[in-house]
């Protein structure tokens, strides 16, 4: 039975995630931070492995993925690194500790992650590291700057380690959604009431799903993200073609700053 651990998993679109995954017959573990929302989960779902994790301590994940692959023979066919929060506002207005926050769980918790996670993922052919994106990191997202750059560093992160861990067979993926309802889109963001929030936690899980069980085409180009929504395709697509003045136009009068 394959195996999945999701961090951040006891709601929104972690929670989905585990779900979907949970109804194909998959070993799922769930893991977070808040131990009530845990074990709410775990009286739903008592056939999930749930445990307490916070992304930033390096001992916890080490703890946590030790007592998931006891259920797993010691194999993890997928990581999926969702942990992360969001703190909205203009930089100059919100408390260093937002900021701070959002660098350790966003950057640190999925970095730390990827780490404490590879020996379980080289001991599993054809296992995968799937990193939670954002659409906020096609162009850089006034009102939520440090999560935008946060979502940049976890693209990047992701490009690298695709190469970095071809070698050992693990497929390293990152996944794009836009404003989902989730916890997330309460932020105060401008963008999210342009747009609109269009996308569900389910259509993200879809897409986690998808992006694991890659199509031939998926394997031969070595795709590694994976945009969530009509929305964020278009916007993405039109990056990489549009010049740059044009790409910030577009993105003040989504931003409507």
């Amino acid at each position: 039975m394959p195996s999945i651990f999701i961090s951040g998993g006891a709601a929104g679109i972690g929670l989905a995630t585990a779900k979907h995954f949970a109804g194909k017959g998959w070993t799922v573990g769930v893991f977070d931070v808040d131990a009530e929302a845990l074990k709410a989960v775990k009286a739903e779902h008592p056939e999930f492995v749930t445990g307490r994790l916070d992304v930033r301590k390096p001992a916890q994940w080490a703890k946590a993925l030790a007592d998931f692959t006891k259920h797993t023979d010691g194999k993890l066919d997928v990581l999926d690194n969702n942990a992360g929060i969001l703190v909205g506002g203009r930089l100059d207005t919100i408390s260093a500790e937002a900021v701070q926050a959002q660098i350790d769980i966003d950057v640190l918790g999925v970095t730390l992650g990827a780490q404490a996670a590879y020996p379980y993922l080289k001991a599993t052919p054809g296992s995968h590291l799937v990193n939670i994106a954002s659409a906020s990191a096609i162009y850089g997202q006034p009102d939520i700057a440090t999560y935008s750059a946060a979502k940049f560093y976890v693209a990047g992160l992701t490009e690298a380690l695709e190469l970095e861990w071809q070698k050992d067979d693990i497929r390293v993926v990152a996944i794009w959604p836009l404003w989902a309802k989730t916890a997330l889109a309460d932020a105060e963001s401008k963008s999210a009431q342009t747009l609109g929030i269009r996308i569900t936690p389910e259509e993200v899980a879809e897409r986690v799903w998808t992006s694991v069980h890659p199509n031939a085409a998926d394997k031969l180009i070595h795709r590694t993200h994976y945009s969530v929504g009509v929305q964020t395709t278009v916007l993405n697509n039109a990056s990489k073609v549009v010049p740059n003045f044009v790409s910030r136009l577009v993105n003040k009068a989504i931003a409507q700053n």
